[in-house]
């Protein structure tokens, strides 16, 4: 039995509502059962309840047994002075106010619908699933899934920008530095998204914006940070790179120590991390208001002009230094953009405008309607379940839920449980 579950019974009023009375046969009658807070202290303010013929307008506390009132200490917390029924599963002591006065505790265990009950513990059963609800998840309204999905899309948009806005702080508000620092990120993909983003933190955004007039100098910048310059090899190219890698080190006095290294292991060639940091620089170097442009654009077309850029020369005939393949412009894929556009472009514009005091959540939408839906194992077995539209707006909604109820057992704070417990 968990807290939130007597939480949605008060809320929902999901007992016998007739004949209700505290421990000591005093009858309740609910009036209304409050607003649910969702911070620090009672568990649902300004209820209106009738006890043994008074009208009371106060708080509810809500525990598993009446003992845990003391075991949480609220005796001791005037937050709490003004609760004025204690609803419990189980009641096991009378608690008492400061005053000596007895508080009203109503005991639930013995009234809550029976169908209520037996979903709640199939919900909560210790069988492995990809999600509690695995058997009810295609039964779901749609009406309630879209709204519960725009909710989530909000709610991960949220978390994804508490990392903007803490590397915001670190840099006095240099939205260009954390873009730089974000899409470097999203480069690096799953397998080097923390090698990536250690290469572009260990290097003073000053420096970037000095060197990116200069493709072979960011390059040299990159690889070098990344450890990819670290092993000698032949060619013009790479001894280019070096020297001034060299130069930019003394110069500047940068050190790559700290950094994480790249990984090439179980990468697809055009995935590896001499191509990707080729096109981060080119991406740089060849747009000097990226940012502004960025915030300006409103649809995928507009963002695929502006990563409509490739890897250097030099890759066009290499994955790796030396090692020669057959000549192909290494350019960034519309796809790759997507991922972009999803995880870090939306996210951006989420944050910045917010700073401004705009709300753009309606266009976001729209952009991420435009996009398809993620490819990934969440996402596909999900769509098992049931059938979801083809939009990255439905997987990001997905993978919230997923990660931040499922694999939490929020069922109680998700519509999708609260929508299985009600039928």
């Amino acid at each position: 039995m968990k807290e939130d579950f007597l939480h949605y019974l008060w809320k929902f009023q999901k007992f016998s509502t007739v004949n209700l009375f505290t421990s000591d046969i005093k009858p309740i009658k609910v009036l209304q059962v409050g607003h649910h807070n969702q911070d620090a202290g009672p568990d649902f303010l300004l209820a209106h309840v009738e006890i043994d013929g008074q009208l009371w307008v106060g708080n509810i506390e809500i525990h598993i047994r009446s003992s845990d009132w003391y075991a949480h200490q609220h005796e001791k917390d005037s937050n709490y002075d003004n609760v004025i029924l204690h609803v419990v599963w189980e009641y096991d002591v009378a608690i008492f106010r400061n005053d000596n006065s007895v508080l009203p505790t109503m005991e639930v265990k013995d009234i809550v619908e029976q169908r209520t009950l037996l979903q709640y513990c199939q919900l909560f059963s210790k069988t492995k699933q990809f999600i509690p609800c695995e058997n009810d998840f295609g039964k779901v309204d749609d009406f309630i899934l879209q709204s519960w999905f725009w909710r989530l899309f909000v709610e991960r948009l949220q978390k994804k920008t508490t990392l903007i806005l803490q590397e915001l702080s670190e840099t006095q508000n240099n939205w260009e530095a954390v873009m730089f620092y974000m899409l470097s990120k999203n480069f690096g993909l799953k397998l080097n998204a923390d090698s990536f983003y250690s290469v572009a933190k260990s290097i003073d955004y000053a420096i970037i914006k000095k060197c990116g007039g200069n493709l072979l100098k960011l390059e040299a910048l990159l690889f070098g940070q990344a450890g990819l310059l670290e092993v000698e090899k032949g060619g013009r190219y790479f001894g280019l790179l070096k020297d001034s890698y060299e130069y930019s080190k003394t110069m500047y006095k940068i050190s790559n120590v700290g950094v994480i290294p790249s990984k090439f292991f179980r990468l697809r060639p055009p995935n590896f991390p001499t191509i990707r940091l080729s096109q981060l620089a080119t991406l740089w170097s060849s747009n000097p208001h990226l940012f502004s442009k960025m915030m300006e654009a409103t649809t995928k077309e507009e963002f695929y002009d502006l990563f409509n850029v490739a890897a250097s020369e030099y890759w066009d005939a290499h994955y790796n230094f030396e090692i020669t393949s057959t000549k192909r412009k290494k350019s960034i894929t519309k796809g790759l953009v997507d991922l972009f556009i999803i995880n870090t472009i939306i996210p951006l514009k989420f944050a910045f405008a917010t700073q401004q005091g705009r709300d753009i959540t309606e266009e976001l939408i729209d952009l991420a309607l435009s996009l398809p839906i993620e490819n990934n194992r969440t996402i596909t077995k999900f769509q098992a379940l049931r059938t979801i539209e083809n939009s990255a707006w439905h997987s990001q909604a997905l993978l919230q839920l997923k990660n931040e109820y499922c694999n939490k057992y929020r069922c109680m704070q998700c519509e999708v449980g609260n929508f299985i417990l009600k039928s």
